[in-house]
């Protein structure tokens, strides 16, 4: 176990550097420190020599250059228990550094400013830092490395238990922190420079596909199994991930057991799709990642609710709701007796929790609100055999009053907004992907046909089943063209009067007559919405 005589400090996050780095000097524990740090522990009127001081050369180039000399990485690096490398050190005046505390500049914090110049992302590259940090992590056995603030407080514990001592077990724990941080720093600086362009000088995010990508992971928990009991699991979350995104990542378990693998791929898929409608009153319900219900209401987010679990109530059973609103009491009442394995909402009134808590498995899941930050996230990936596909994402906008009208009927107003719903769904759903809606309230689902008239059949299927007493529009939308009239013929037959498309097949025109012979208005979007 190495004994911690002299430490290294060194942090830009300062955080409870003050109160640790007297309480080493309390314990004895001789300080080296650089800059600001240095500066700042001088100030609490602790005992520190400066780095300039104990290496006999300057900090010059703005900062830039300061720890990168042999009596600092000598001490570092040197192997305690070999005789060359002790005699090594003796001879070149190198004294052991047994403890660093070092955290990086902001690099992903820069970058992730609206107006931050390339040359400001440059100037927050670390250099001496990881420099330090890996070094240190190399020597685990001999040198104690801390990176993270969080860890203050129990290496202040062992010291004082060992007697001034740190396990090794410990420093190996601290090592591999040390190399998860640099990688995921790394990774960040080599997607940023990787996405610029050249054009007389860098010009960031222009490059969207770069020649390498660099993505590190975080675990958050490990998983009871995978999609099958057979399978093992874990959950990560993206490196760097800021918390207010409103992603599923980001949600806060509230109630109910753990959350297993496939808990976790509906909950995405709910929570994407109930994104589409943020800022109104709306619910939806997944299984199996395909939307089984969905609604919204000017009413009330209950009315929302019971109109999306009314679409389908027997597939909604098990199902996951996403909700865009907080809960309410009334939403709570609702759900009911229903089992669901899901509810995510931005939030539980205290009267829904009341309600919702007396089920003790149902999991609820609270999430960053849709209204404050909903950034588009600017790539998506999925794993291939040997590799992995990366695409932007279908986050592409069309107002359905701009795209064109291909048939002689034009839709009538209570039409055109129930398409937009439809539309709006159906990119959510797999492939082939038919949705029939009606006003504001999904009625069937036809989901990942190797044929499309199967998922109009299917969809119309499902229509009947739930639509008793409705007399509102019904209206279609496919995720990609009708390559035959036969969709049209079926649809027509079951009272659907406009259809939303995307056009594009060499039948379109046959596809057109039919709905001109059947009275049907048809948009195409020119826009497709594959969903594998």
């Amino acid at each position: 176990m190495p004994k911690i005589k002299r430490a290294l400090v060194s942090v830009s996050d300062k955080k409870g550097i003050i109160s640790f780095s007297k309480k080493l000097s309390d314990l004895g524990i001789e300080i080296i420190s650089t800059g600001g740090t240095a500066r700042a522990l001088k100030d609490a009127g602790i005992n520190v020599m400066d780095v300039s001081d104990y290496t006999g050369s300057p900090e010059i180039l703005d900062g830039r250059l300061k720890t990168l000399h042999p009596k600092i990485h000598g001490g570092l690096l040197g192997i305690r228990g070999n005789a060359d490398h002790v005699q090594q050190m003796k001879t070149n005046g190198i004294e052991p550094i047994d403890l660093v505390v070092v955290n990086l500049y902001p690099f992903e914090e820069t970058i992730s400013k609206k107006d931050c110049s390339f040359e400001d992302a440059v100037e927050n590259i670390d250099i001496g830092g990881p420099t330090m940090l890996r070094a240190a992590a190399k020597n685990w056995q001999d040198v104690a490395v801390v990176v993270d603030p969080g860890d203050y407080e129990s290496i202040l514990s062992e010291l004082k238990q060992n007697k001034g001592e740190i396990s090794e077990k410990t420093c190996f724990d601290l090592a591999r922190k040390v190399f998860s941080t640099t990688a995921r720093y790394d990774a960040a600086i080599c997607n940023y420079i990787n996405s610029a362009d050249f054009d007389g000088r860098p010009k960031q995010g222009i490059k969207e596909f770069a020649d390498t990508i660099a993505k590190t992971f975080v675990k958050v928990q490990d998983l009871r199994y995978g999609e099958n009991p057979h399978q093992k699991a874990a959950f990560y979350k993206c490196a760097g991930l800021q918390k207010s995104v409103p992603v599923i990542t980001n949600g806060i378990q509230l109630h109910g057991k753990e959350l297993s693998y496939n808990n976790i791929m509906d909950s995405d898929a709910a929570f994407e799709l109930v994104k589409e409608f943020a800022g109104q009153k709306a619910a939806v319900i997944i299984k199996h990642t395909n939307p089984c219900g969905a609604a919204v209401s000017a009413k009330s987010l209950a009315d929302a609710f019971t109109k999306a679990r009314d679409s389908d109530p027997v597939s909604a059973f098990g199902g996951i709701v996403a909700l865009t609103k907080e809960a309410d009491e009334d939403t709570a009442k609702e759900i009911g007796d229903t089992f669901f394995e899901v509810i995510i909402a931005p939030g539980f009134s205290e009267g829904a929790l009341g309600k919702l808590k007396a089920k003790k498995n149902l999991r609820l899941l609270f999430v960053p609100s849709l209204e404050d930050n909903c950034p588009p996230e600017k790539l998506s990936f999925r794993k291939v055999g040997g590799g992995v596909l990366f695409q932007t994402p279908d986050n592409a906008v069309v107002s359905l009053k701009d795209c064109k009208v291909v048939t002689k009927k034009n839709p009538a107003p209570e039409e055109l907004a129930a398409l937009d719903f439809a539309w709006k769904l159906v990119k959510h759903v797999k492939s082939n992907a038919i949705v029939i809606s009606g006003n504001g309230v999904l009625l069937g689902v036809g989901a990942g046909q190797t044929s499309r008239v199967d998922s109009v059949r299917i969809a119309v299927s499902k229509m009947h089943e739930h639509t008793k007493g409705y007399n509102g529009p019904k209206v279609l939308a496919s995720d990609a063209f009708f390559p035959f009239r036969d969709g049209i013929d079926i649809a027509a037959k079951e009272g659907i009067t406009a259809i939303v498309q995307p056009g594009g097949s060499i039948k379109d025109e046959d596809t057109i007559k039919a709905a001109n012979e059947h009275g049907i208005s048809m948009i195409f979007t020119g826009i497709r919405h594959f969903k594998h």
